[in-house]
Parts: structure tokens; sequence; C-alpha cells
């Protein structure tokens, strides 16, 4: 999934980036409002981790021009201030989750996936594409009960065919979530993950789950094709 970042603590930023990159995810930062409200507008984001005071505009702000404009991205409050009534502040204006500064990255991380689940209607823990397990918690793959050692990126790819099995997934869009915003859309990284999951979670099992429809995109289909 692909989260942006908007945080003006510059080395707050980086470790966050850091952190949710060791956990598959794909993130973009951004150190002011006016820029954060100009990327969550313009780009398509599983999640926002939005703080509340930064330069040119504040994350109250930024947050109620977001729900103004019918931008629905999950968002989750960042603040040094932990007083009720900025909790509530933040919740009133559509935030859907809110942590005061200093926190413990493994509570932002299960917060940041539980936000991200209700958002997409994904089940508690799991996905599956028939015998493909996925344990969203704890990042890993499983098919016929046997695991399967996958890398980050390995696995934020196939989770986000699990998660939208059916669709036609472009390079294009496998681009904008599953990496930053430095990707070279010119690249073939893509297909090159692509046929390593296959070896992996194709070549020794049936049915073969990652099908290709020729000038457009990769997919798992909802059911045996």
């Amino acid at each position: 999934m692909k989260v942006l970042v908007v945080e003006d603590e510059q080395r707050l930023a980086a470790l966050l980036k850091k952190g949710l990159e060791e956990h598959s995810y794909a993130v973009d930062l951004c150190h002011d409002g006016e820029e954060g409200l100009y990327m969550a507008e313009t780009y398509p984001y599983d999640a926002v981790l939005l703080d509340v005071m930064m330069p040119k505009m504040d994350g109250f702000t930024v947050l109620e021009n977001l729900r103004e404009q019918g931008v629905d991205v999950p968002v989750i409050m960042l603040t040094a201030r932990s007083e009720v009534e900025n909790r509530v502040k933040g919740l009133n204006r559509g935030a859907d989750d809110y942590i005061p500064k200093p926190f413990d990255f493994g509570e932002l991380l299960a917060r940041l996936t539980a936000v991200i689940r209700r958002n997409k209607g994904l089940p508690a823990s799991t996905a599956q594409a028939a015998d493909l397990c996925l344990d969203l918690n704890a990042k890993t793959a499983s098919r016929a009960g046997k695991e399967i050692t996958l890398s980050a990126k390995e696995y934020a790819l196939l989770e986000y065919l699990v998660v939208n099995k059916g669709r036609v997934i472009s390079r294009t869009e496998f681009s904008e979530h599953v990496y930053d915003g430095d990707f070279d859309l010119d690249s073939n990284i893509i297909d090159v993950f692509i046929n390593k999951l296959r070896k992996k979670i194709d070549r020794e099992y049936e049915p073969k789950l990652i099908q290709t429809k020729r000038g457009v995109g990769y997919y798992i289909p909802k059911e045996e094709e």
C-alpha cells in the first residue's frame, strides 16, 4: 500500500519512511501543509499520516480541505498536542485516527493497517486467493499451508494483487501504489518482480494465480479460470 507522510520535522519523516518501507509500504514525503494538500489531492494514496503543526498550512486545514473536496483517503493525525479538545477537533474534521507524539512505531503501524483495512473492507487479518493466504499483520504469505519467503517489495506487489483480485492492475497503477514518487515509469522492474513472484507462488502449484492481460497488466482471478 502507498502512504503519504506530511511532517515538517524531517528527521521524524525520514524515520517513518524507513520504518514503513521495511513493512512493505511505499512512502512519499512532504514537509509543509500546502504541498501535503496538493499531493493528497493529486495522487492516489491508501492513507495519509498528517502532522498538525506545520508551515504554510496546518494539518487541520489540510484535512478540512481534503474532506470538502471529497477526498476520502484515510487520515491519521500526528501531533505533539495530546489534549482531548484537539483530538476531538481532528476527528470532527474527518480524521480516521489520532496519535499524539511521541508515539510507539508499532502502535502507529497497527493503527495505519487498521484504517486501511476498514476503508477497503478487508478482513481483520488475512487476505486470500485460492489456497494462497496473506497474513496482513505479519506481512507473510503461504500457499497450500507452505510458507513462501518474499522480499518486502515482492510482498507489497502480491498483496496489491490479492486485495484487488478480479481486477487487472496496470504497470502504472502498480508503480503509483507500491513505489514512491521517484519511480521510473520506463523501468521494467514491475515485470521483473512479477516473474519472481510467479516462480515463488505459481511454479509448483495449481491453479496458476498471476495472470497477464496482454497490453494492459496483471491480475489474480476471483475464481479459477
